[in-house]
């Protein structure tokens, strides 16, 4: 957002500096060694543990939760990060209320789960915090994989590769390693700069080169990629941002929330940014809830989620859309936008009711206005340019089995790849896996 962007209803520091310290601090602080043996008791430890099930990486929880609660928290975050090489930042973001807390036995019967996500954390910041990295490097194979993308699906790849003893060498299009662990999750999730330390500690498995500004199609090629290495994973993401399709979105202070959420991560001085009194954030995702979340925490007055749907529909959790409400933002649901108003800069947004049909989404005649000095699209993203060659299925790149690509030699995963839910932890999930049959490819005579 640049100055000559700004209006009169646009403006930073709106905030004393001590807000801005607490609003951006640790959202939910970390469980120290007694509360997390606490917590740990409350654990059943069933044998088909059903949070098992519900884990997308299959983290054995209730071994980890029994290792902290016999005192031995370091054994179990290698239990984790045996799995989930991320478990740190997947402990902090991934929306366990809708995944492995939701079928805990004591969430089923009383209405209030073992609290996995905060005893996940408590175990991998003990081991981090030692600087100890629990996996040791096997010997070298002689292949080259190429990963292009530096976000969780690329590490997670990256790192079981490297473990295996293949030479991996990361590309990234960012000046800076992580993808959206760095550059997509509110500030107020990871503070202190976590995203960049979790990569510093992943890499110390050896054996993984990191070359950021380097973009696929740009700066690199998949033919270059493949002729100079023996495989290649895909995990770079989504970078393209959906239309609104309404007339007048081209209008000023029209932005897309991710790059509001990457700007925000990246600001070390937060009052430095300019918020808007009235900001309208359009989608029903976890972005959305981001960004409107932290325009509120920044100062503005008012701040209101719109979505198109019937708010049971939204992809955010019903956690993420309570903390949203909690802290002053209004969620409307069951409207469309149809246009934005203002004089070069966006002054109202005009939203259309919907109502959803079996026959799809429609638009009803009546419409209201709403008044915005900042509006913020999270609508969903796209793939930013079409691979060479590859086969694209529901506009990402098509996969099959643990990530084969439609060329040979060639993996994806996370958020690029079809299949899955856009979350960290199936990315995580996705980058190892691919990086299993990698190494089962690789591993195989020539």
């Amino acid at each position: 957002m640049s100055n000559s962007q700004l209006t009169p209803g646009i403006a930073p520091g709106r905030l004393p500096a001590e807000a801005y310290q607490r609003n951006f601090s640790d959202l939910d602080p970390p469980l120290d060694r007694h509360e997390a043996h606490v917590a740990a008791d409350r654990c059943y430890f069933c044998h088909d543990a059903p949070c098992m099930t519900a884990c997308p990486t299959s983290i054995d929880i209730p071994l980890f939760i029994r290792q902290i609660a016999t005192g031995t928290p370091d054994a179990a975050a290698k239990t984790i990060f045996s799995q989930n090489i991320l478990g740190g930042m997947c402990a902090r973001v991934c929306p366990t209320e809708q995944l492995c807390e939701e079928v805990c036995v004591r969430e089923v019967a009383e209405g209030k789960p073992v609290e996995i996500g905060r005893l996940q954390r408590y175990a991998t910041d003990t081991l981090m915090a030692k600087g100890v990295h629990p996996f040791t490097r096997a010997a070298p194979t002689g292949k080259r994989v190429a990963v292009v993308g530096a976000g969780p699906a690329g590490l997670s790849a990256a790192h079981r590769l490297a473990m295996l003893g293949h030479e991996v060498v990361i590309f990234d299009a960012r000046p800076k390693p992580g993808g959206l662990n760095e550059f997509g999750i509110a500030s107020y999730k990871t503070p202190g700069d976590f995203a960049q330390a979790e990569v510093e500690w992943l890499m110390r498995i050896g054996g993984i080169t990191l070359k950021t500004g380097h973009a696929l199609g740009r700066d690199i090629t998949l033919e270059g990629l493949r002729a100079e290495h023996d495989a290649v994973f895909l995990g770079m993401g989504l970078s393209g941002v959906n239309a609104l399709r309404a007339e007048g979105e081209d209008r000023a202070n029209v932005h897309a929330a991710v790059d509001f959420i990457a700007t925000l991560r990246q600001a070390p001085d937060k009052s430095t940014l300019p918020i808007g009194r009235d900001v309208v954030v359009i989608g029903g995702g976890m972005t959305a809830v981001d960004a409107a979340v932290q325009s509120k925490l920044l100062g503005a007055e008012n701040v209101t989620i719109v979505y198109r749907r019937g708010q049971e529909k939204m992809s955010a959790s019903t956690h993420e859309q309570e903390h949203a409400t909690s802290v002053g933002v209004r969620i409307l649901c069951n409207a469309a936008p149809v246009a934005v108003h203002g004089n070069g800069a966006v002054r109202e947004v005009e939203f259309a009711y919907t109502e959803d049909t079996p026959s799809g989404l429609k638009l009803g005649a009546e419409t209201f206005r709403l008044k915005a000095d900042q509006l913020f699209k999270a609508i969903g993203q796209t793939l930013a340019g079409q691979p060479e060659a590859l086969e694209l299925a529901g506009g990402k790149i098509a996969v099959t089995g643990a990530g084969r690509t439609s060329l040979d030699g060639v993996w994806a995963g996370g958020d690029c790849a079809s299949g899955g839910e856009d979350l960290t932890v199936t990315a995580v999930a996705e980058g190892r896996d691919a990086a299993m049959d990698i190494h089962a490819r690789l591993a195989q005579p020539s």
